[in-house]
């Protein structure tokens, strides 16, 4: 991907950027001034608020949004509140913002003169005139600088909000993590600190006229800070009816989602885009409607969600996830799309004539001086226990990564071993063997389409997206793959373009 490229992702992303983190950061004011007025005349209660705005900002800011789902989710069993997306976001900013604009306010405020605040009291002023007077126009440079420190760090926890589904410049630093690309790391990185930047300087600006008693130097700035994110708040007032699709974090679900998507618009709908999602997050919120459409795979809805340790045929359990997500979830399987993308352990092609490895039972009494490299969810998933509980699998050690880094730990010799994926271009171009598994430990990964209870209701969209069932080919899905993950680097974008021509050419069945 080229930087013209790049930058064309960037405007929308931004405007969702600006939005969030400026919410956020209001509602952190909103909560944080009150609260730090009531402190300075409270102690008690000022060092109890100090005291939890301090531990909040102990918790990492991805786990802080990643707890606010279960909670939200909870919630919304008896409240229709959305789980995902903008308000987990919100609310995780606003906590991150507090600390830094209530400490300021309670320093300002107990910073302030006695004999001041004496002299207030001896002309009769009330506390409300006292503090409007007097004290705030005294504190505010103070507070302004805890506004500062806050504005930056909102803007830059706000990357973290595509984890939870809030679209963000998150966006595209996570997908150029995933694939490799680093101008869609370096664009989105610049992007938010640039961001980071600009506002903190408007906000200096409006210190310094706050502290010199300068009205339009303070007040201009504001105006820009208030009006921008406002503007971008009105310009997506009442949306048209779209279709979120939903996608996990690794190539092959960016590509697949994008070939959603563009089938949805040709067909007249607007779509948007809820990447970077856990499994179990992504299906939860599929049932929640959250997310309207997204691919899964039948052995990670078989081990994970029904909890089922049997191995059945690839088309029977097709036909039992399809009739378990319905019953229990309301969700639909429109089918699958053709192609199977399975758990499978490989290693390089040397190692593996070395050590006369062909199959999982042979890597028995290799493993413990071997070491294997996972992604982040497959060493907690119940697919792992099965194949150490069928092969007594006792590795050296274990070692976690980005799916798209599993593939250079086996070249840097980090890992001998790791948990591949069968669909994935890079097992044929970096020469790996791929171990059978005798003992059909591993179940079938047929990609299945999912639609949420809310879409199944549309006739339209299900007419609209079942040409995609049982239409791509697995080797039609590696080389999209490898288009993206493998040296050309390509787009998702244009892999999903490649796909779709290849979808074309196919013969009709």
């Amino acid at each position: 991907m080229n930087w013209s490229s790049a930058l064309e992702r960037l405007p929308p992303l931004l405007a969702s950027h600006i939005l969030l983190a400026a919410s956020a950061l209001l509602l952190g004011l909103i909560i944080a001034l009150p609260v730090g007025v009531y402190a300075t005349r409270h102690p008690r209660f000022g060092r109890i608020a100090l005291g939890f705005a301090s531990l909040v900002q102990t918790i990492p800011s991805l786990a802080l949004l990643a707890l606010f789902y279960p909670l939200l989710l909870a919630i919304s069993a008896f409240v229709s509140v959305p789980a995902l997306g903008f308000l987990p976001s919100l609310l995780a900013l606003a906590l991150y913002a507090l600390l830094p604009i209530l400490r300021n306010t309670v320093i300002a405020l107990n910073g302030i003169d006695p004999e001041v605040i004496e002299a207030a009291d001896g002309i009769g002023m009330t506390s409300a005139q006292k503090l409007r007077i007097v004290e705030a126009p005294l504190a505010l440079p103070v507070i302004m600088g805890g506004i500062r420190t806050a504005a930056v760090w909102t803007i830059g926890a706000a990357t973290l909000s595509t984890t939870v589904g809030q679209p963000s410049l998150g966006d595209i630093i996570f997908s150029g993590l995933q694939t490799q690309n680093w101008v869609l790391v370096l664009t989105g990185c610049i992007a938010a600190a640039g961001l980071a930047l600009a506002v903190d300087g408007l906000l200096a600006v409006a210190e310094r006229g706050l502290a010199t008693r300068r009205r339009w130097l303070w007040i201009i700035p504001l105006a820009v800070a208030v009006l921008v994110p406002t503007a971008i708040a009105v310009s997506r007032a009442a949306p048209a009816p779209t279709i979120t699709i939903g996608a996990k974090n690794f190539s092959e679900q960016y590509i697949l989602a994008r070939v959603i998507g563009h089938q949805l618009e040709a067909a007249g709908y607007r779509v948007r885009y809820k990447e970077n999602l856990g499994s179990a997050v992504v299906f939860d919120a599929l049932s929640g409607n959250d997310v309207d459409v997204y691919v899964e795979y039948a052995g990670t809805l078989w081990t994970s969600a029904m909890k089922r340790s049997d191995v059945p045929s690839k088309p029977d359990m097709d036909r039992a996830v399809g009739q378990w997500v319905l019953r229990n979830h309301g969700v639909t399987s429109l089918g699958p799309l053709g192609f199977e993308n399975a758990y499978a352990l490989a290693l390089p092609g040397d190692l593996a004539r070395r050590r006369g490895l062909k199959s999982l039972s042979d890597l028995t009494a290799a493993a413990p001086d071997l070491t294997l490299g996972a992604d982040l969810e497959f060493l907690d998933r119940p697919e792992w226990g099965a194949i150490r509980r069928a092969y007594a699998l006792d590795f050296k050690g274990t070692r976690a990564f980005a799916p798209t880094f599993m593939y250079a730990a086996l070249k840097s010799h980090d890992a001998d071993v790791i948990s591949a994926f069968s669909s994935d271009g890079r097992i044929a171009a970096d020469g790996l063997v791929v171990l059978t598994d005798p003992r059909n430990a591993i179940p079938g990964y047929d990609a299945l389409l999912l639609i949420g209870p809310k879409a199944s209701g549309n006739a339209r969209l299900l007419a609209t997206l079942r040409p995609l069932v049982d239409a791509i080919p697995v080797d039609a899905m590696r080389h999209a793959n490898l288009m993206v993950d493998g040296p050309e680097k390509a787009s998702t974008e244009a892999a999903a373009a490649w796909l779709e021509a290849a979808i074309a050419a196919k013969p009709a069945r």
